[in-house]
């Protein structure tokens, strides 16, 4: 049987850990002690049980675990400072903290799944050719594309997979690639906020979707504001995770904000090169918390989807967004969720959004990650609280 966990799999029969679907070799006593966790799925494992199947009821040191735990962390792309995927309960044990999914379970899932995340194109009214992609079973749910997406890419990333499997484990989801990058055209010549939401009602429209919910982050916010006052009686309900009313351009100097000049010259400087410590900078503000596979996977992202003249460009573009004038004619049952420590787009924002909308509801995330994390403690509290308003959408 296999165990899939983050973005790591381990097959007991075959003595096989692969991360990101490359195979990884550790020792024997390493694996036997990543199967250990594994199999306790999320249950503490004292030193004592550790000895008992791992080392066979021998005496060993604190120091001989220490030294394998490191190595177990290594191998799965988590460290002693980030125990992401394994926590140490200090003079208990160790917990592994990420989901696991055995090959039962994949496998019963796989019939709802066997079609899912085709990819398909629609034409917005410019005649822009956006890529998007359906999956999960339920009311439909628009994921409104955001800064640097790729329908493939995502599907393999630790940052962006486990907020897909959440959004689509009740919902059909519809996410698409924004123009300028992903799949979608590359072409930004004349791209504005209406633009962006004309894409939005491409897919809709090409998906048959009469009414439906929104999920949208970052920049995507202020566009679903903006299509949602266009198209009222298309919107059930927004979700606006992390973003703004009004663009970085537009807000003038703040202590708590970064400046244009600084984030186009970490793209200009960096993008494209992997070793970069511009674009490593850049990444760093997004996801100061990130792991090192979660951290390579969003550097890895930005190279392969955007080239970096539109990287700067489109970030020029979204930062002269503002819906300001517009929100108080926002009629949808609305979400705002913003992370406290925010440093793309900081909290403030997300106060003015969900003041200035009409009875929003307000939840704000003891995080500093621009993009939600799924080791973070706020995760559960992030999918728990979008899960019980789209619940309660269709009620």
């Amino acid at each position: 049987m296999t165990y899939q966990f983050a973005n790591c799999s381990i097959d007991p029969d075959k003595h096989a850990l692969h991360r990101d679907g490359l195979p990884v070799h550790v020792e024997p006593q390493v694996f036997e002690l990543l199967l250990v966790l594994v199999e306790r799925q999320g249950r503490l494992v004292t030193k004592d049980e550790l000895i008992k199947t791992v080392w066979r009821g021998l005496n060993v040191s604190d120091a001989t675990i220490s030294a394998r735990m490191n190595a177990a962390r290594k191998a799965v792309g988590d460290s002693g400072r980030d125990q992401a995927i394994i926590k140490t309960v200090h003079g208990r044990g160790f917990q592994l903290i990420v989901e696991v999914r055995n090959s039962s379970e994949m496998v019963a899932a796989a019939p709802n799944r066997a079609t899912a995340h085709s990819i398909h194109f629609t034409q917005s009214s410019d005649s822009a050719k956006i890529a998007y992609s359906q999956s999960g079973d339920g009311p439909p749910l628009i994921r409104a594309a955001h800064w640097l997406s790729h329908l493939e890419l995502d599907l393999h990333s630790p940052v962006w997979r486990p907020l897909i499997e959440g959004l689509e484990s009740n919902n059909t989801l519809y996410r698409y690639d924004q123009r300028g990058t992903g799949l979608s055209t590359r072409d930004l010549e004349g791209a504005d906020i209406d633009a962006f939401a004309n894409d939005l009602k491409a897919v809709a429209d090409a998906n048959n979707l009469d009414r439906f919910p929104i999920f949208a982050a970052s920049q995507a916010v202020p566009v679903a504001i903006r299509f949602a006052q266009q198209y009222p009686r298309r919107v059930t309900g927004l979700i606006l995770y992390g973003g703004y009313a009004k663009g970085r351009a537009l807000r003038g100097a703040s202590h708590e904000d970064i400046d244009e000049g600084t984030i186009l010259g970490l793209i200009r400087t960096g993008w494209g090169k992997a070793d970069s410590p511009f674009i490593n900078a850049f990444s760093s503000l997004f996801v100061p918390d990130a792991t090192a596979s979660q951290m390579a996977s969003f550097v890895r992202m930005q190279i392969e989807t955007i080239s970096p003249e539109n990287a700067a460009r489109l970030r020029q573009i979204i930062d002269r967004f503002d819906v300001t004038d517009i929100l108080h004619s926002v009629s949808a049952p609305t979400l705002v969720i913003h992370a406290i420590s925010d440093a793309v787009q900081p909290i403030e924002q997300g106060r003015i959004l969900a003041s200035e909308i009409p009875n929003a509801q307000y939840v704000s995330l003891e995080s500093r990650n621009h993009v939600p994390l799924p080791q973070e403690k706020s995760w559960s509290q992030m999918m728990y609280v979008i899960g019980t308003f789209l619940e309660g959408l269709s009620l």
